[in-house]
């Protein structure tokens, strides 16, 4: 059963400023990551409504603190609309119930195989990549109906103050597998906090 999203949502995407301002100008589009610890699978990633985490997630990167296979030279933050189509909302109890089955699926598979399971382990998260692309390729197998999205909360940081359960750096995420999902780019206001760098030399 699809569960199209009937909403658009406003995406903030971190890279080096000299590939935002290709994408700006329509001279490139971003390429999606496939990386083995990409906690929701193979796509484009965009931090949902959190244009100043995704400055953050840029400075920390050209700094060497976030892992990327290309380095971020210098930090830029690059807005999109994103119309979620069909979208595996993991902030919906429905879509907990699928990827769940999913893990039991893969699980069995890895059993026959004769392999181990993958794990999360620190910020490479095998397990959840893994259990990812195994919705996608089932979904191939089956002819159903692509997700065009992920989109799920990540709890990330310290505590924000002593005792609660909300962490410093909550944040939701959204993973683009269909870039035609993608409707348009912008340049996020205020430029002096949200890109302070457009202008470094």
């Amino acid at each position: 059963m699809p569960h199209i999203q009937p909403f658009t949502v406003t995406g903030f995407h971190s890279c080096d400023r000299e590939v935002g301002i290709r994408v700006l100008n329509g001279k490139d589009h971003l390429q999606p990551s496939s990386n083995s610890w990409d906690w929701l699978g193979p796509g484009t990633y965009f931090w949902e409504q959190n244009p100043l985490r995704a400055l953050e997630y840029a400075e920390e990167s050209s700094k060497r603190k976030q892992f990327n296979k290309i380095p971020i030279k210098i930090p830029f933050v690059l807005g999109a609309i994103i119309d979620l189509g069909n979208c595996l909302n993991l902030v919906e109890a429905k879509s907990i119930e699928i990827i769940r089955e999913a893990y039991n699926g893969l699980r069995e598979l890895k059993t026959t195989l004769n392999e181990k399971m993958p794990v999360n382990k620190g910020n490479n998260r095998a397990l959840d990549c893994s259990v990812m692309q195994y919705i996608n390729q089932v979904n191939r197998l089956q002819n159903k109906q692509s997700y065009d999205t992920i989109r799920c909360a990540f709890s990330e940081g310290v505590e924000a103050y002593p005792g609660s359960n909300i962490s410093s750096r909550l944040h939701i995420q959204i993973c683009v597998l269909n870039p035609k999902c993608i409707q348009g780019y912008f340049l996020p206001q205020p430029i002096i906090e949200f890109n302070p760098y457009l202008r470094a030399g």
